[in-house]
């Protein structure tokens, strides 16, 4: 016996607004040339004297970059790493913070053809081992604060405050690479095993199309993006080649609502990438956020994991403008989205960017019928984003991108007008007396409650129905943690969501495990449970006794 998720459509689309995606889909088409260079197309293409970034912290300092900078800079470091021997298809890491000279430090790197794999100093020191030994970098560019970051590197270290990197000259040429040429490798978080690094081409960022699509990005634009540059350099690099001015503020420490949103309206972000935990925290912090810091802002896109209903409702009551979510694993992204002037159904990932060719797909590779639930695919090389492959995993590269299908291992359900509606990993979702659970639907259930601050749904064994729903819960300042509040939540999940698919076990936890990108990790959660020093879990009981 199994149950799908019930997508939530609303009114059905309007002639005009399905034109609207139609016309957005036909008038598509991708432009490849045969060689092309990441570096100098978003380098290159800007006068000198057009603002690039501007640099905010809680200090006030301010700092504004300028293209001549970013130009002159890149290719000094450029002009550095050649003449310590690097060339093209070597591999140069670079370990920063993002700081005015971030941006020109990739884009040197680019400049000679290798290979740039990107690190965040947010990792520990062992992932920081693993990423460089594993990639066979054989130079790593750090800041003086990070030297002590460096141990165990056998390679060459480059400081990018060493004073002899500004004497090269600026006149270094970009060399000739093609558009399939490796230019970046990114590592996933790894929440299931080692970390894999994927390869991107230079072509890779032609197929980033969602800054045209879904922010709708002009010249002139003012951009803030949450989250490291190290992760999700398109983050960066895309709005940096339309022409927007990429703002960043740095805090004192850890989450600064209160001081960003200050920035942002003090410089007039227009556009920004957020995510559903950076708009939770700040829901949270200031619910009455856009009557004290009015802004600019045009359009506002969400990433990295479903944006819910109740987020979309609360960020659109206090700014004015509605959130698009658009969705994309680490090896390729975004798939689907949401596009401005076209509608948004609440909580619906939206439909295929133009240009990707996306399916939900059953087991034995067929497309599901609508309202079923399938796994999202994308069919391969069908845009410039598609990867290369894993490095040095021949085998994994194959299976993950060498058949007709790239196979995300998300689940999804689309509803009759063609948008997609998230269900869950596959290899997350949980059987329980016959049925099918997808834990993102019932995390969402629990987010309404309000104790709940955040949750994470895992199944763990039961003897009796094979599996059982388990929630771990983060709980919202001034509520305390105990049986009778395990029963409540219970209780109103139950209520609001299913008679069968509600967590008969709650586990509190102080703060529930991240990836480097702020997803849940349930696979820690459900290792947890095999931890024999982890606490005990509160079975709330039923009214009638059971459980």
């Amino acid at each position: 016996m199994t149950t799908t998720a019930s997508p939530h459509p609303g009114a059905a689309l309007s002639g005009e607004g399905e034109q609207a995606y139609r016309r957005l889909v036909e008038d598509h088409q991708w432009h490849v040339p045969d060689r092309y260079n990441m570096a100098a197309d978003v380098a290159d293409r800007h006068p000198g004297n057009r603002l690039a970034l501007i640099f905010e912290d809680h200090t006030g300092h301010r700092e504004e970059v300028r293209w001549q900078q970013i130009q002159d800079r890149s290719r000094q470091i450029a002009a550095h790493l050649h003449a310590l021997g690097v060339r093209k298809g070597d591999r140069v890491s670079v370990l920063l913070p993002q700081r005015p000279d971030t941006p020109a430090t990739y884009l040197g790197v680019l400049r000679t053809g290798a290979v740039l794999v990107t690190m965040s100093l947010l990792w520990a020191d062992e992932p920081i081992r693993f990423r460089l030994a594993d990639s066979g970098a054989t130079v790593l560019i750090t800041e003086t604060a990070a030297l002590d970051r460096t141990g165990g590197f056998d390679g060459t270290v480059v400081n990018v405050d060493d004073p002899t990197i500004a004497a090269n000259l600026p006149e270094y040429e970009t060399v000739d690479t093609a558009a399939d040429d490796p230019a970046l490798i990114f590592y996933t978080s790894g929440t299931t095993g080692e970390a894999k690094g994927i390869v991107h081409a230079h072509r890779t960022l032609l197929g980033h199309n969602e800054f045209h699509y879904c922010h709708d990005l002009r010249l002139g634009d003012v951009f803030y993006g949450a989250g490291e540059w190290a992760w999700s350099m398109a983050k960066l690099m895309g709005p940096l080649r339309a022409g927007a001015v990429h703002l960043v503020y740095r805090p004192a420490g850890g989450f600064d609502p209160e001081g960003l949103l200050a920035s942002m309206a003090r410089n007039k972000v227009t556009t920004a990438l957020v995510n559903p935990t950076f708009l939770r925290k700040m829901k949270q912090d200031i619910p009455d956020a856009g009557s004290r810091y009015p802004q600019s802002l045009r359009v506002v896109c969400c990433s990295n994991e479903p944006l819910t209903t109740d987020l979309i409702d609360w960020f659109r009551a206090e700014f004015g403008v509605t959130p698009l979510d658009y969705y994309g694993s680490t090896e390729s992204y975004p798939l689907l989205g949401n596009f401005p002037g076209v509608p948004v159904k609440p909580g619906s990932m939206g439909r295929p960017l133009p240009g990707w060719d996306v399916a939900l797909l059953d087991a034995d590779g067929q497309e599901v019928s609508v309202g079923e639930p399938g796994e999202i695919c994308l069919r391969a090389g069908s845009n410039p984003q598609f990867p290369l492959g894993y490095w040095k995993r021949p085998e994994a590269s194959t299976e993950s991108f060498g058949g007709t299908w790239y196979r995300t291992k998300d689940r999804a359900v689309r509803d009759e007008d063609g948008y997609f509606w998230f269900l869950g990993r596959t290899d997350d979702v949980i059987k329980t007396s016959g049925y099918r659970v997808g834990p993102y639907e019932v995390e969402a259930i629990l987010r309404r409650h309000p104790a709940v601050a955040d949750a994470g749904v895992v199944g763990v064994p039961d003897p009796v129905r094979g599996q059982a729903v388990k929630a771990w819960i983060e709980l919202n300042p001034g509520h305390e943690p105990d049986e009778s509040l395990a029963q409540d939540i219970t209780r109103f999940a139950r209520a609001a969501y299913s008679k069968f698919a509600y967590p008969r076990l709650i586990e509190f936890i102080d703060e529930l495990p991240r990836s480097a990108t702020g997803k849940i990790q349930r696979a820690a959660l459900r290792a947890r449970d095999l931890d024999s020093a982890a606490p005990a879990a509160v079975t709330p009981p039923r009214k009638d006794g059971r459980t």
